[in-house]
């Protein structure tokens, strides 16, 4: 039985991206170094300024990394899912947690000790160099949110947004599925708007027949002309 539990571990971490190029006694190893952790949705996993350096592991369900202003507003950086990891800039850095991350759903979570995370970005070259590609994509994704908030109207910045979303939920080469849609206030905590602009203009979206919804799922129609929408603001 002890060794059927092993063997589930090191199976579960291979979903885990930066994991994928390791072998069977790798995952192994890992997998007994890690705590393993279930968690309620909403339940909060981190908290800003936080002193823990652990580096977490989303085996299954999704997480929000947030922070909220003074005044109570929820300011969304970024939903992770299943095979992502959050928590490696307090591991590397010994700073404080920078931001909140919260359960959206029930999640199960591996967890490194910054100590033994450090050991296997030595012990495994695969594994750092996909740590580093996966903060370079950080890096060029906050760049270009930065980038936005400073030139884009409002209704452009939705727009990039969903833009972002379509990302991942392509069907064919112009028309993607984004499920489960995030709700009005949730696209208006990404980009630092008010949830009635983003009602506008997703009414405005819809009545041009660029995208549809249905329940939780938002239909994206024509995702190029949604592209060049966005790249002719950044032309002008």
């Amino acid at each position: 039985m002890i060794s059927s539990a092993s063997d589930n571990r090191s199976e579960a971490l291979t979903r885990i991206e930066i994991f994928r190029n390791l072998d069977a006694p790798a995952l192994a190893s890992i997998a007994r170094r890690c705590a393993w952790r279930s968690y309620d949705a909403e339940q909060q996993i981190v908290g800003q300024s936080d002193e823990t350096r652990e580096v977490h592991f989303i085996l299954s369900g999704r997480v929000r990394v947030n922070l909220y202003s003074p005044d109570g507003l929820d300011v969304t950086f970024r939903d992770l899912a299943a095979g992502e990891m959050f928590g490696e800039l307090a591991a590397l850095d010994p700073a404080p947690r920078s931001a909140n991350v919260v359960a959206l759903s029930d999640c199960t979570i591996a967890s490194l000790k910054p100590t033994e995370f450090s050991q296997m970005l030595r012990e495994h070259p695969a594994v750092a160099e996909a740590t580093l590609r996966r903060l370079v994509r950080l890096v060029r994704a906050l760049t270009d949110r930065v980038y936005e908030f400073s030139t884009l109207a409002v209704r452009n910045r939705i727009q990039a947004e969903l833009l972002r979303l379509c990302r991942d939920g392509m069907t064919t080469a112009n028309e993607a599925r984004i499920d489960p849609a995030p709700t009005h206030a949730e696209i208006a905590s990404r980009i630092a708007t008010r949830r009635e602009a983003v009602s506008r203009e997703l009414a405005d979206l819809t009545r041009a027949k660029l995208i549809e919804r249905s329940g939780s799922v938002l239909v994206v129609r024509d995702v190029a002309k949604l592209a060049r929408m966005v790249e002719t603001v950044h032309e002008t």
